[in-house]
């Protein structure tokens, strides 16, 4: 993991850990359902943060004959945890909860103190998202955030960045519920507010769910990056033409390439292992994060020639 994407989530794990605690005491005192339903989210959040940072370790670990391309998709994978565990103990225990207290309303106690303690909550998590959101300006160049969240290859950020906007949310909405409670003196509003929060934090989770499954299963390179690899291989001496590109994330920052050339026909055997090695490194010059390369000689036929990707 990057020490940017680390800092980020080492921001949030504590900021929702001093939060989680503040928001189960404000439950105790007050018996709020959207501020326990907050408590639970903000104690998801932090687990969550904490499997961020478990997934980015577990990645490091060196290739073993079992494993030969590494780890790095132990970062995808515990990503897909992350949302799993926002879809159940975030999203689904604020929906009980707000059904439950939509069935069974009781008087909200101590206001005073459940809108403090959320507005404590709004100015830790702003600060969090703050500093996510100025991470993420500087990877997404100029992409639209939706374009972002479903495009990077970094798992961390577009977690966090999630998770932090729908807390930020979430807390909103816990704020309006207890507002409209005590104005209106119906503590259904206060239900209400769990039910949004349960059902902002489903939707999260769902988008989260549905792009971890497709990095889990394998994406290419971007188009800049497959692009930078066509123009490497292209240009190298003694390549005639590229037949045949394939990529693939091993990781966030690694990429397994394949691809057919055509050489020069001239060449010996000798000097076609020469070319091949002098394309390969070329290639990793201009794309660092080509960690894994197979590049294979071959002549080019109508059959051959297929999609670069």
């Amino acid at each position: 993991m990057q020490e940017g994407s680390r800092s980020i989530v080492l921001a949030a794990f504590f900021a929702n850990l001093g939060i989680a605690i503040a928001k189960f005491i404000g439950f105790l005192i007050t018996g709020a359902a959207s501020m326990l339903a907050e408590a639970v989210h903000s104690t998801a959040d932090t687990g969550n943060q904490g499997l961020l940072l478990l997934g980015g370790k577990r990645a490091a670990k060196v290739a073993t004959p079992a494993h030969p391309f590494g780890y790095g998709r132990e970062r995808y994978f515990w990503a897909f945890v992350v949302a799993m565990v926002l879809f159940s103990l975030g999203g689904l225990f604020a929906l009980y909860e707000g059904v439950q207290k939509l069935r069974e309303p009781h008087e909200i106690e101590s206001v005073t103190v459940a809108v403090v303690i959320l507005v404590v909550a709004i100015a830790f998590e702003s600060y969090a998202l703050t500093k996510a959101v100025k991470h993420a300006n500087a990877e997404r160049a100029g992409q639209s955030w939706w374009h972002f969240i479903r495009h990077s290859k970094n798992p961390e950020v577009p977690v966090v960045l999630l998770e932090d906007a729908g807390a930020q949310i979430g807390l909103f909405f816990a704020l309006i519920g207890i507002a409209m409670a005590e104005i209106t003196d119906n503590p259904r509003w206060d239900a209400l507010g769990s039910l949004a929060i349960g059902v902002l934090l489903v939707v999260i989770a769902v988008v989260l769910a549905v792009e971890m499954k497709s990095l889990l299963i394998g994406e290419s390179a971007g188009s800049t990056d497959v692009s930078a690899i066509r123009k490497a291989i292209e240009g190298a001496p003694d390549v005639k033409r590229l037949i045949h590109l394939r990529t693939q994330h091993l990781g966030p920052d690694e990429l397994l390439v394949a691809a057919k050339v055509e050489l020069e026909g001239h060449l010996s055997f000798a000097e076609v292992a020469s070319a091949i090695n002098t394309t390969e490194g070329q290639l990793r010059a201009q794309v660092p994060e080509a960690r894994v390369v197979y590049l294979e000689p071959d002549v080019a036929t109508d059959a051959a020639v297929g999609p670069a990707g």
